[in-house]
């Protein structure tokens, strides 16, 4: 479709990026992000209806962030010719259309060059504040269970971590899962608590630097659409992986100062059990970053860069849990 396909009467000239549940083609002025047809335990786009129902789901879910996400377009299908939007032919899939953005302001990029200011972050940490305060609250009741069985996930993946890293960062992952056990008991309380003053709500899910655009106001985009429950999360946990993603590029600094600003817009840590509550959830994201990039690196042959990636995250995820 990349090279066959008309968007707005013209043959689209695009660039490929495929992850893996969506093909993003980057046209000159616009993106279309498409599903991929399949199911995981997560996620259900196996069917036309679904996928449409998604689409739909993220520029809905999208718009209380950004005006970046303008349409869901029919993808036809005409002897042999796809076309989006306008055009003869049957549909056969859906694609979600959007404003194209500078790639060389993604915040990924710019924190790597050094180029991310103490600006643009009290941009941020304003614009996240302000966009929590207005979410939807939700009271669905937190098990302690759940919560254990998502970061105790990672051992699914220690005898991998044992044989391509090496045993030492193994025993980082033995000891995060006592270490999380063992807080998940000792505060249910105030997670508890929390939920019933109103701080899990309906917020991003997915809050890094990689779907953040700098520019003269920040754009935050491509928020969770197809799983409720990794969207529907306390306050604490989406700020955390923000800072857990800024620490990970040894920026601690500016990871501080978007706590300190973000805090003074919202409120929601107010003493030392909440900020310990912070630093769990700060935990539980570098785990599940260490985690997925195991899973890469089994489906890769190339696993250097991912081996990396896992020390890493392993590494950050041990200063969490130091006492």
């Amino acid at each position: 479709m990349a090279s066959e396909g008309i968007y707005q009467g013209e043959r689209m000239e695009s660039e490929l990026i495929e992850t893996h549940i969506s093909w993003v083609l980057l046209l000159s002025s616009r993106v279309l992000k498409i599903k991929k047809p399949m199911k995981y335990s997560f996620l259900d786009f196996s069917t036309l209806a679904k996928r449409k129902h998604y689409c739909e789901r993220e520029l809905l879910l999208n718009s209380r962030l950004t005006s970046i996400y303008l349409q869901v377009a029919p993808v036809k299908l005409n002897h042999r010719q796809y076309y989006v939007g306008e055009g003869p032919g049957s549909i056969v899939d859906y694609a979600l259309v959007m404003k194209k953005m500078p790639a060389n302001r993604r915040m990924d990029l710019l924190l790597d060059n050094g180029l991310v200011t103490l600006d643009h972050i009290d941009a941020l940490a304003k614009t996240t504040a302000h966009f929590h305060q207005k979410a939807d609250i939700i009271k669905t009741p937190f098990k302690v269970d759940d919560a254990r069985d998502l970061f105790n996930d990672i051992l699914s993946v220690c005898d991998w971590i044992n044989l391509h890293v090496c045993k030492a960062h193994g025993s980082i992952v033995t000891k995060a899962v006592d270490w999380s056990n063992s807080f998940l008991e000792g505060q249910k309380n105030l997670i508890f608590k929390r939920i019933e003053e109103g701080f899990q709500r309906d917020v991003h899910g997915d809050l890094h630097s990689r779907n953040i655009f700098l520019l003269d106001h920040p754009v935050i985009f491509d928020c969770i659409e197809f799983n409720d429950s990794f969207r529907q999360i306390d306050v604490l946990n989406e700020v955390a992986f923000f800072c857990m993603d800024l620490e990970a590029h040894k920026k601690w600094e500016l990871s501080s100062h978007f706590m300190t600003t973000y805090l003074q817009h919202f409120p929601c840590m107010r003493n030392e059990e909440e900020g310990a509550l912070l630093n769990y959830y700060k935990a539980y994201r570098a785990n599940v970053r260490a985690k997925v990039n195991v899973l890469r690196a089994m489906q890769t042959t190339g696993q250097t860069g991912l081996v990396e990636e896992v020390k890493m995250y392993l590494e950050l995820l041990a200063q969490y849990i130091e006492p």
